[in-house]
Protein backbone atom coordinates (compact mmCIF):
# COMPACT_ATOMS: atom_id res chain seq x y z
CA UNK A 1 0.00 0.00 0.00
CA UNK A 2 1.29 3.68 -0.93
CA UNK A 3 -0.53 6.22 1.21
CA UNK A 4 1.90 8.51 1.17
CA UNK A 5 1.58 12.36 2.15
CA UNK A 6 4.19 14.85 1.36
CA UNK A 7 5.89 15.20 4.90
CA UNK A 8 6.34 10.82 4.55
CA UNK A 9 8.54 11.56 1.68
CA UNK A 10 10.54 14.57 3.08
CA UNK A 11 11.03 12.12 6.28
CA UNK A 12 11.68 9.03 3.82
CA UNK A 13 14.33 11.00 1.64
CA UNK A 14 16.03 12.04 5.09
CA UNK A 15 16.63 8.28 6.01
CA UNK A 16 18.12 8.29 2.61
CA UNK A 17 20.51 11.01 3.46
CA UNK A 18 21.64 8.92 7.09
CA UNK A 19 21.67 5.73 5.08
CA UNK A 20 24.29 7.18 2.99
CA UNK A 21 26.35 8.27 6.01
CA UNK A 22 27.20 4.38 6.06
CA UNK A 23 28.15 3.64 2.91
CA UNK A 24 31.60 1.89 3.02
CA UNK A 25 31.54 1.37 6.40
CA UNK A 26 28.94 -1.36 7.52
CA UNK A 27 30.13 -4.37 4.89
CA UNK A 28 28.50 -7.03 4.58
CA UNK A 29 25.49 -5.12 6.02
CA UNK A 30 23.61 -2.76 4.18
CA UNK A 31 23.52 0.99 4.90
CA UNK A 32 20.39 1.44 6.34
CA UNK A 33 19.02 5.25 8.03
CA UNK A 34 15.97 5.54 10.38
CA UNK A 35 14.15 8.81 11.11
CA UNK A 36 11.59 8.64 14.19
CA UNK A 37 8.58 11.18 13.82
CA UNK A 38 6.02 11.50 16.79
CA UNK A 39 2.82 13.52 14.99
CA UNK A 40 -0.43 13.94 14.49
CA UNK A 41 -1.92 14.36 11.37
CA UNK A 42 -3.80 17.67 10.25
CA UNK A 43 -7.40 17.92 8.72
CA UNK A 44 -8.25 15.78 6.20
CA UNK A 45 -7.27 12.64 7.02
CA UNK A 46 -10.20 10.51 6.33
CA UNK A 47 -11.19 7.91 3.89
CA UNK A 48 -7.76 6.02 4.26
CA UNK A 49 -6.07 9.49 2.64
CA UNK A 50 -2.97 11.16 4.49
CA UNK A 51 -3.47 14.60 4.01
CA UNK A 52 -0.62 16.60 2.11
CA UNK A 53 0.58 18.29 5.83
CA UNK A 54 1.20 16.54 8.77
CA UNK A 55 2.35 18.22 12.13
CA UNK A 56 5.34 16.10 13.74
CA UNK A 57 8.83 16.56 14.94
CA UNK A 58 11.62 14.13 15.15
CA UNK A 59 12.61 12.08 18.26
CA UNK A 60 15.32 9.92 17.34
CA UNK A 61 17.77 9.74 14.01
CA UNK A 62 20.19 7.17 13.13
CA UNK A 63 22.18 4.67 10.43
CA UNK A 64 24.11 1.71 10.63
CA UNK A 65 26.68 2.42 12.49
CA UNK A 66 30.54 0.73 11.87
CA UNK A 67 31.05 -2.97 11.11
CA UNK A 68 26.96 -3.42 10.51
CA UNK A 69 26.00 -2.99 13.92
CA UNK A 70 23.84 -1.53 16.16
CA UNK A 71 21.82 -1.08 13.29
CA UNK A 72 19.98 1.98 12.32
CA UNK A 73 16.88 1.14 13.73
CA UNK A 74 18.17 0.75 17.53
CA UNK A 75 20.24 3.68 16.87
CA UNK A 76 16.94 5.66 16.38
CA UNK A 77 14.82 4.03 19.50
CA UNK A 78 17.89 4.35 21.47
CA UNK A 79 18.43 8.08 20.86
CA UNK A 80 14.25 8.50 20.94
CA UNK A 81 13.56 6.20 24.28
CA UNK A 82 10.12 6.90 25.44
CA UNK A 83 9.24 9.59 22.72
CA UNK A 84 9.57 6.52 20.18
CA UNK A 85 6.05 4.85 21.62
CA UNK A 86 3.23 5.74 19.34
CA UNK A 87 5.72 7.44 16.61
CA UNK A 88 6.46 6.36 13.21
CA UNK A 89 9.45 5.55 11.82
CA UNK A 90 10.88 5.88 8.52
CA UNK A 91 13.26 3.15 7.35
CA UNK A 92 15.25 3.39 3.86
CA UNK A 93 14.91 -0.73 4.12
CA UNK A 94 12.43 -3.22 5.50
CA UNK A 95 13.29 -4.14 9.12
CA UNK A 96 15.14 -7.06 9.74
CA UNK A 97 13.05 -9.95 10.64
CA UNK A 98 15.83 -12.73 11.70
CA UNK A 99 17.88 -13.26 14.51
CA UNK A 100 21.52 -12.61 13.93
CA UNK A 101 23.78 -10.85 16.18
CA UNK A 102 21.54 -8.59 16.81
CA UNK A 103 17.82 -8.94 17.39
CA UNK A 104 15.12 -8.54 14.80
CA UNK A 105 14.56 -4.65 14.12
CA UNK A 106 11.11 -5.41 13.55
CA UNK A 107 10.77 -6.54 17.18
CA UNK A 108 12.49 -3.81 18.49
CA UNK A 109 10.08 -1.24 16.56
CA UNK A 110 7.39 -3.45 17.87
CA UNK A 111 8.55 -3.18 21.68
CA UNK A 112 9.07 0.19 21.56
CA UNK A 113 5.58 1.38 20.71
CA UNK A 114 5.81 2.39 17.40
CA UNK A 115 2.61 2.85 15.89
CA UNK A 116 3.35 2.89 12.04
CA UNK A 117 6.49 2.06 9.99
CA UNK A 118 6.69 3.59 5.93
CA UNK A 119 9.42 1.61 4.21
CA UNK A 120 11.17 2.81 1.08
CA UNK A 121 12.36 -0.34 -0.14
CA UNK A 122 12.26 -4.05 0.75
CA UNK A 123 15.14 -5.98 1.84
CA UNK A 124 15.49 -8.76 -0.89
CA UNK A 125 17.50 -10.80 1.74
CA UNK A 126 15.80 -13.99 2.23
CA UNK A 127 15.49 -14.21 5.91
CA UNK A 128 13.70 -10.79 5.51
CA UNK A 129 12.14 -10.29 2.09
CA UNK A 130 8.66 -9.06 3.34
CA UNK A 131 8.89 -10.46 6.60
CA UNK A 132 10.07 -7.71 8.46
CA UNK A 133 6.91 -5.95 7.41
CA UNK A 134 4.24 -8.60 7.96
CA UNK A 135 6.16 -9.09 11.59
CA UNK A 136 5.22 -5.35 11.88
CA UNK A 137 1.66 -5.82 10.56
CA UNK A 138 0.59 -8.65 12.45
CA UNK A 139 1.32 -6.90 16.00
CA UNK A 140 -0.85 -4.14 14.61
CA UNK A 141 1.54 -1.45 13.10
CA UNK A 142 0.16 0.57 10.07
CA UNK A 143 2.71 -0.35 7.34
CA UNK A 144 3.20 1.85 4.39
CA UNK A 145 5.24 1.31 1.40
CA UNK A 146 7.20 4.08 -0.68
CA UNK A 147 6.18 5.52 -4.14
CA UNK A 148 8.36 3.84 -6.96
CA UNK A 149 10.52 7.47 -7.26
CA UNK A 150 11.81 7.10 -3.33
CA UNK A 151 11.82 2.85 -3.87
CA UNK A 152 14.37 3.15 -7.00
CA UNK A 153 16.60 5.96 -4.83
CA UNK A 154 16.93 3.43 -2.22
CA UNK A 155 17.20 0.25 -4.24
CA UNK A 156 20.03 2.71 -5.79
CA UNK A 157 21.37 3.57 -2.57
CA UNK A 158 21.66 -0.25 -1.76
CA UNK A 159 22.71 -1.75 -4.91
CA UNK A 160 25.70 -3.47 -3.74
CA UNK A 161 23.76 -4.90 -1.14
CA UNK A 162 20.86 -6.18 -3.51
CA UNK A 163 23.71 -7.62 -6.05
CA UNK A 164 25.58 -9.48 -3.19
CA UNK A 165 21.78 -11.38 -2.26
CA UNK A 166 20.94 -11.22 -5.62
CA UNK A 167 24.15 -12.45 -7.68
CA UNK A 168 26.87 -13.26 -5.33
CA UNK A 169 28.99 -10.28 -6.47
CA UNK A 170 30.03 -7.03 -5.49
CA UNK A 171 28.06 -3.89 -7.11
CA UNK A 172 31.51 -2.48 -9.64
CA UNK A 173 31.59 1.19 -10.14
CA UNK A 174 34.52 1.50 -12.62
CA UNK A 175 36.71 5.07 -12.17
CA UNK A 176 38.03 6.22 -14.96
CA UNK A 177 40.46 9.68 -15.38
CA UNK A 178 40.73 10.86 -18.88
CA UNK A 179 41.41 13.02 -21.57
CA UNK A 180 38.54 14.40 -23.93
CA UNK A 181 39.89 11.82 -26.18
CA UNK A 182 39.64 9.02 -23.83
CA UNK A 183 43.34 8.39 -22.84
CA UNK A 184 44.97 7.64 -19.52
CA UNK A 185 48.61 8.24 -20.30
CA UNK A 186 51.11 9.51 -22.73
CA UNK A 187 52.74 7.11 -24.70
CA UNK A 188 55.81 6.74 -22.15
CA UNK A 189 53.34 6.10 -19.37
CA UNK A 190 53.47 9.60 -17.34
CA UNK A 191 49.73 9.75 -15.99
CA UNK A 192 49.97 11.93 -12.96
CA UNK A 193 48.20 14.19 -12.93
CA UNK A 194 45.88 14.42 -15.51
CA UNK A 195 42.41 15.69 -13.34
CA UNK A 196 42.90 18.46 -11.26
CA UNK A 197 42.66 18.69 -7.23
CA UNK A 198 39.13 19.04 -7.10
CA UNK A 199 38.84 16.00 -9.63
CA UNK A 200 40.74 13.63 -6.98
CA UNK A 201 39.34 15.08 -4.06
CA UNK A 202 36.40 13.75 -5.23
CA UNK A 203 38.06 10.30 -6.35
CA UNK A 204 39.12 9.67 -2.53
CA UNK A 205 35.39 10.38 -1.41
CA UNK A 206 34.78 7.84 -3.85
CA UNK A 207 36.93 5.69 -2.51
CA UNK A 208 34.91 6.11 1.13
CA UNK A 209 32.06 5.05 0.12
CA UNK A 210 32.73 1.70 -0.94
CA UNK A 211 33.99 -1.48 0.88
CA UNK A 212 37.04 -2.18 -1.60
CA UNK A 213 39.11 -0.66 -4.17
CA UNK A 214 41.28 -3.03 -6.82
CA UNK A 215 43.39 -2.61 -9.11
CA UNK A 216 45.76 -4.26 -11.42
CA UNK A 217 49.60 -5.49 -10.53
CA UNK A 218 50.21 -3.33 -13.85
CA UNK A 219 49.31 -0.26 -12.06
CA UNK A 220 50.92 -1.10 -8.77
CA UNK A 221 54.27 -1.67 -10.52
CA UNK A 222 54.06 1.58 -12.72
CA UNK A 223 52.14 3.79 -9.70
CA UNK A 224 53.50 2.22 -6.29
CA UNK A 225 49.88 3.77 -4.59
CA UNK A 226 48.85 4.12 -1.74
CA UNK A 227 45.40 3.63 -2.33
CA UNK A 228 43.68 4.80 0.95
CA UNK A 229 41.76 7.59 1.61
CA UNK A 230 43.67 11.34 2.00
CA UNK A 231 40.50 13.97 2.81
CA UNK A 232 41.60 15.78 5.95
CA UNK A 233 40.31 13.34 9.27
CA UNK A 234 39.19 10.16 6.52
CA UNK A 235 41.99 7.79 6.59
CA UNK A 236 39.63 5.80 8.65
CA UNK A 237 37.65 5.48 5.96
CA UNK A 238 39.77 4.06 3.50
CA UNK A 239 38.39 0.55 1.59
CA UNK A 240 39.98 -2.28 1.94
CA UNK A 241 42.92 -2.65 -0.48
CA UNK A 242 42.54 -5.77 -3.32
CA UNK A 243 45.34 -6.42 -5.84
CA UNK A 244 45.08 -8.53 -8.91
CA UNK A 245 48.76 -10.27 -9.00
CA UNK A 246 48.04 -13.65 -11.09
CA UNK A 247 51.98 -14.48 -10.67
CA UNK A 248 52.83 -12.98 -6.93
CA UNK A 249 54.72 -10.02 -8.56
CA UNK A 250 54.03 -7.34 -5.92
CA UNK A 251 57.47 -6.21 -4.53
CA UNK A 252 57.41 -6.48 -0.62
CA UNK A 253 58.72 -3.45 -0.56
CA UNK A 254 55.92 -1.15 -2.24
CA UNK A 255 53.79 1.36 -0.42
CA UNK A 256 50.54 -1.43 -0.23
CA UNK A 257 52.29 -3.75 1.55
CA UNK A 258 54.77 -1.59 3.85
CA UNK A 259 51.21 0.21 4.88
CA UNK A 260 48.93 -3.43 4.98
CA UNK A 261 49.59 -3.58 9.13
CA UNK A 262 47.30 -0.48 8.92
CA UNK A 263 45.17 -0.78 5.99
CA UNK A 264 43.79 -4.26 4.57
CA UNK A 265 45.61 -5.64 2.22
CA UNK A 266 44.04 -8.57 -0.20
CA UNK A 267 46.55 -9.91 -2.57
CA UNK A 268 44.16 -12.07 -5.21
CA UNK A 269 46.56 -14.95 -6.88
CA UNK A 270 46.33 -17.77 -9.18
CA UNK A 271 45.38 -20.79 -6.79
CA UNK A 272 48.01 -22.49 -6.37
CA UNK A 273 50.09 -19.52 -5.31
CA UNK A 274 51.15 -18.97 -1.64
CA UNK A 275 53.62 -16.82 -0.31
CA UNK A 276 54.62 -16.81 3.39
CA UNK A 277 56.58 -13.38 3.22
CA UNK A 278 53.61 -11.59 1.94
CA UNK A 279 51.56 -13.09 4.83
CA UNK A 280 54.07 -12.09 7.46
CA UNK A 281 53.37 -8.37 6.39
CA UNK A 282 49.86 -8.74 6.87
CA UNK A 283 48.81 -9.46 3.59
CA UNK A 284 46.18 -11.57 2.96
CA UNK A 285 46.87 -14.01 -0.13
CA UNK A 286 43.76 -15.11 -1.54
CA UNK A 287 43.57 -17.47 -4.32
CA UNK A 288 41.15 -17.12 -7.27
CA UNK A 289 40.22 -19.14 -10.34
CA UNK A 290 42.70 -18.05 -13.66
CA UNK A 291 40.91 -17.56 -17.08
CA UNK A 292 42.06 -19.67 -20.54
CA UNK A 293 45.13 -16.68 -20.28
CA UNK A 294 46.33 -17.43 -16.87
CA UNK A 295 44.81 -14.49 -15.72
CA UNK A 296 42.80 -14.11 -12.66
CA UNK A 297 38.88 -14.93 -13.89
CA UNK A 298 36.49 -11.29 -13.26
CA UNK A 299 33.48 -13.48 -12.09
CA UNK A 300 35.36 -15.96 -9.98
CA UNK A 301 37.02 -13.07 -8.07
CA UNK A 302 34.05 -10.79 -7.17
CA UNK A 303 32.11 -14.04 -6.33
CA UNK A 304 35.44 -14.30 -3.53
CA UNK A 305 35.07 -11.02 -2.79
CA UNK A 306 31.13 -11.12 -2.43
CA UNK A 307 31.74 -14.30 0.25
CA UNK A 308 33.93 -12.26 2.17
CA UNK A 309 31.52 -9.91 2.47
CA UNK A 310 32.43 -6.38 0.04
CA UNK A 311 29.18 -5.01 -1.48
CA UNK A 312 30.44 -2.18 -2.90
CA UNK A 313 33.87 -2.50 -5.17
CA UNK A 314 35.58 0.27 -6.53
CA UNK A 315 37.86 -0.28 -9.59
CA UNK A 316 40.99 2.09 -10.07
CA UNK A 317 43.45 -0.39 -11.96
CA UNK A 318 44.27 0.32 -15.25
CA UNK A 319 43.33 -0.41 -19.10
CA UNK A 320 43.94 -4.14 -18.57
CA UNK A 321 41.49 -4.58 -15.71
CA UNK A 322 38.89 -2.20 -17.09
CA UNK A 323 38.69 -3.85 -19.98
CA UNK A 324 38.31 -7.41 -18.90
CA UNK A 325 35.58 -6.52 -16.56
CA UNK A 326 33.82 -4.24 -19.10
CA UNK A 327 33.91 -7.63 -21.66
CA UNK A 328 32.65 -9.66 -19.44
CA UNK A 329 29.82 -7.08 -18.99
CA UNK A 330 30.33 -6.76 -15.18
CA UNK A 331 30.78 -3.16 -14.39
CA UNK A 332 27.28 -1.86 -12.89
CA UNK A 333 28.60 2.17 -12.78
CA UNK A 334 30.88 4.34 -14.30
CA UNK A 335 32.47 7.03 -12.78
CA UNK A 336 34.24 9.02 -15.79
CA UNK A 337 36.35 12.31 -14.89
CA UNK A 338 37.52 14.01 -18.32
CA UNK A 339 39.84 16.72 -18.38
CA UNK A 340 40.05 19.02 -20.71
CA UNK A 341 43.12 17.97 -23.17
CA UNK A 342 44.13 15.92 -25.84
CA UNK A 343 46.79 13.56 -26.21
CA UNK A 344 46.34 12.06 -29.43
CA UNK A 345 46.64 8.13 -30.77
CA UNK A 346 49.79 7.82 -29.35
CA UNK A 347 48.28 8.08 -25.91
CA UNK A 348 47.17 5.61 -23.96
CA UNK A 349 43.27 4.26 -24.14
CA UNK A 350 41.28 4.24 -21.17
CA UNK A 351 39.80 0.84 -22.45
CA UNK A 352 41.09 -1.81 -24.65
CA UNK A 353 39.67 -4.03 -27.31
CA UNK A 354 36.19 -5.14 -26.39
CA UNK A 355 35.73 -7.42 -29.40
CA UNK A 356 32.87 -5.52 -31.00
CA UNK A 357 31.80 -6.10 -34.28
CA UNK A 358 28.42 -5.17 -34.33
CA UNK A 359 26.69 -2.09 -32.61
CA UNK A 360 24.37 -4.71 -30.62
CA UNK A 361 27.60 -5.49 -29.22
CA UNK A 362 28.25 -2.83 -27.52
CA UNK A 363 28.01 -2.13 -23.68
CA UNK A 364 25.88 0.63 -23.10
CA UNK A 365 25.16 2.67 -19.98
CA UNK A 366 22.42 5.70 -19.27
CA UNK A 367 23.20 8.77 -17.06
CA UNK A 368 22.94 8.31 -13.45
CA UNK A 369 20.48 10.82 -12.01
CA UNK A 370 20.75 9.72 -8.99
CA UNK A 371 24.44 10.92 -8.80
CA UNK A 372 23.88 14.19 -10.73
CA UNK A 373 24.67 12.54 -14.22
CA UNK A 374 27.82 15.32 -14.58
CA UNK A 375 29.05 16.77 -12.09
CA UNK A 376 31.50 19.75 -12.33
CA UNK A 377 34.94 19.76 -10.69
CA UNK A 378 36.89 22.99 -11.54
CA UNK A 379 37.92 22.75 -15.07
CA UNK A 380 37.20 18.88 -14.84
CA UNK A 381 33.83 16.95 -15.18
CA UNK A 382 32.59 13.90 -13.64
CA UNK A 383 30.27 11.91 -15.73
CA UNK A 384 27.87 9.45 -13.68
CA UNK A 385 26.92 5.95 -15.70
CA UNK A 386 24.37 3.06 -14.67
CA UNK A 387 24.86 -0.16 -16.79
CA UNK A 388 21.60 -0.31 -19.63
CA UNK A 389 20.57 -3.70 -19.66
Amino acid sequence: MQNISRSDKDYLDLSLALARRALGNVWPNPAVGCVLVAQGHSAGHSAGHLADHVVGHIVGRGWTQPGGRPHAEAKALEQAAAAAKGATAYVSLEPCAHHGQTPPCAEALIAAGIARVVIAVGDPDPRVNGRGAKMLQDAGIEVDWAEPGIAQAAAALNGGFIAKVRDARPLVTLKLASTLDGRIATATGESQWITGPQARAKGHMLRAEHDAILIGIGTALADDPELSCRLPGMLGQSPIRVVLDSRLRLPGDCRLVQGAPDLPLWLMTGPDCRNADMQSKGVDVIGVGLDDQGRIDPAAMLAVLAGQGITRLLVEGGSAVATSLLAAGLVDRLAWFRAPGLMGGDGLPVVGSLGVEALAQMPRFRRDVQNQGIELLGDDVLESYVFQA
